[in-house]
C-alpha cells in the first residue's frame, strides 16, 4: 500500500549500503562477538526518516555504473521497486536527487519477469519485442506509470565484499499523487513484498542472498534494514506462520484478534497485513469505530479534551499544557494487542499508535480503513512497527517480531 494522504510518490530502488560504513561497523561487532559469518550473503542499510512529521522511512541505494545515489521509501506492501525516471519525465515531483536516466536498458515483453508486472491497459504486451510497460495503482488511488529497465546495483555485504548484480526495476516517468501537496521527499520506492519482481526475490532466485529480510524503525527516527538471514536472532523472537496467498503478495499472519486493554475491539478474527509503505495503522470501519469508542470511554476528560482545531490527524486531544513526546501521554492511554494464536501476541503500547503534533497535542495514529477503500482489511503501518525488529522469512514462511532499540546497531 502507499502512504495514504501523501503517498504514492514512491519510486523505485535497489539496495545498497550507505557508503559501507554501517556494514563495516556491524562486521566489527560480529567479529568482536566471536560469531563466524556463513557463506550466505547479508546486506545492511541505515534507515532514515520518521513516522512524524516525515511520514516515511527510507534507505539510500546506488544504481548504475558509475553508481548514483537514490533515496527509496521502504515498502513491504508492494513488490515492484521503481525510481523517478527521465525518459523524459511527464509528471515527477521533485526528489532529493536527479531522476534516473535509462540507457538502452529496457526490459522486453519476452523476458520472464515481465509476466509478473501489472501492465497499463493502453500499453499491453502485444509483441515479444515490445518494451515491458508497467502501471501500479495504490490504495489511495495514486498511480505510477513507467517502463521496466535493468541496471547495475552494487550492494555492500556484511562481510565487506560487494555484490555486483543487475536488477530489473521500474523507470517511473508519470506519477499521479492525488490530494497531496507534500509527497515523501524520496527518489522512489523499495518494493519488498513477496512477488517475483521484488529486489529480494530477484537476488534470492540467483542464490546470492536468502529470501529473508528485517527492519527496525525507531520511534526517535531512523533505524536499519537488512537482507539475508545472518542477523536473525537465535532467541527472543515471537514467530507466527506467514499466510500463503499467491494472488496477494502482502505479508499477512491471517486472522487475528484486535484487543484494547485486553478486551476484544470487535468479535471474530480480523484479516491483517504488515505494510511499511503505510505511515499509519488502519482498522476496518467497524473496528475503528469500536476502538474510538473504547478510547473515549477510558479517557480521563479532566486531563484530555478534544482538539478539533488540530487537523494533523482526524482525532487529536489537548492537555493543560503542550505535550513534548508520547512519553508524556502513555499513562493516559491503554495498550493495544494483536492476538494471533494461543500464546502468540504482539503488544502495541500507546507510543506505537499515538503521535504528538506540532501543536503539542496527542493524536490517534490509527485511521479508518473504510475511507481509503480497504474493505474489511486491517493494515499494520509504520507507527505500530516502531521499536520492533520485524523479520519476514520467506524461506521458512514465517513473520517474527521482538522489542528492540532500533537506533542502535544490533549485537548478536
Amino acid at each position: 500500500m502507499s502512504r495514504v494522504w501523501c503517498i504514492v510518490l514512491l519510486v523505485f530502488g535497489v539496495v545498497l549500503v550507505f557508503g559501507g560504513c554501517f556494514a563495516a561497523e556491524l562486521g566489527q561487532q560480529f567479529r568482536g562477538s566471536g560469531k563466524v559469518l556463513r557463506a550466505v550473503s547479508t546486506a545492511v542499510f541505515r534507515v532514515g526518516g520518521a513516522v512524524y512529521p516525515d511520514g516515511y522511512f527510507f534507505v539510500k541505494v546506488f544504481i548504475g555504473n558509475p553508481p548514483k545515489p537514490y533515496y527509496l521509501d521502504v515498502d513491504t506492501g508492494s513488490d515492484l521497486t521503481w525510481v523517478q525516471c527521465d525518459a523524459p519525465c511527464v509528471n515527477c515531483p521533485k526528489g532529493p536527487h536527479d531522476p534516473y536516466k535509462p540507457r538502452n536498458n529496457v526490459v522486453r515483453c519476452h523476458e520472464p519477469l515481465c509476466a509478473f508486472i501489472p501492465h497499463p491497459e493502453n500499453y499491453p504486451c502485444r509483441d515479444p519485442a515490445d518494451q515491458c510497460d508497467y502501471e501500479i495503482q495504490y490504495a489511495d488511488s495514486g498511480l505510477s506509470t513507467g517502463v521496466l529497465v535493468k541496471d547495475y546495483f552494487p550492494i555492500q555485504l556484511l562481510n565487506g565484499s560487494v555484490l555486483n548484480s543487475f536488477i530489473s526495476f521500474g523507470c517511473g516517468y508519470d506519477q499521479n499523487i492525488p490530494g497531496s501537496s507534500h509527497p515523501p521527499f524520496v527518489d522512489g520506492v523499495l518494493g519488498l513484498a513477496s512477488g517475483k519482481s521484488s529486489i529480494l526475490s530477484q537476488l534470492s532466485s540467483r542464490g546470492v542472498i536468502r529470501d529473508v529480510f528485517g527492519h527496525c524503525f525507531s520511534k526517535k527516527g531512523g533505524g536499519y534494514l537488512f537482507f539475508g538471514d545472518d542477523m536473525v536472532p537465535s532467541a527472543g523472537m515471537v514467530w507466527a506462520p506467514m499466510l500463503q496467498n499467491e494472488a496477494e503478495k502482502h505479508y499477512s499472519i491471517g486472522q487475528i484478534e484486535l484487543l484494547f486493554d485486553g478486551k476484544n475491539i470487535v468479535k471474530g478474527g480480523q484479516p491483517l497485513i504488515f505494510d511499511s509503505g503505510s505511515t499509519y495503522t488502519y482498522f476496518n470501519g467497524l473496528a475503528y469505530k469500536s476502538l474510538v469508542s473504547m478510547i473515549m470511554k477510558s479517557m480521563n476528560k479532566k486531563q484530555l479534551t478534544d482538539a478539533p482545531e488540530d487537523k494533523t490527524l482526524p482525532l487529536c486531544w489537548k492537555g493543560a499544557q503542550s505535550f513534548k513526546s508520547t512519553s508524556d501521554v502513555k499513562s493516559l492511554f491503554q495498550p493495544l494487542a494483536l492476538g494471533v494464536k494461543k500464546n502468540i501476541v504482539m503488544e502495541i503500547p500507546p507510543e506505537a499508535y499515538l503521535i504528538i503534533s506540532k501543536k503539542g497535542n496527542v493524536c490517534l495514529g490509527i485511521l479508518d480503513g473504510s475511507e481509503v477503500q480497504l474493505s474489511n482489511l486491517n493494515v499494520l503501518g509504520d507507527i505500530s512497527l516502531q521499536d520492533k525488529l520485524v523479520i519476514y522469512d520467506n524461506v521458512k514462511k514465517r513473520i517474527g517480531w521482538m522489542s528492540a532499540s532500533c537506533e542502535t546497531l544490533p549485537k548478536f
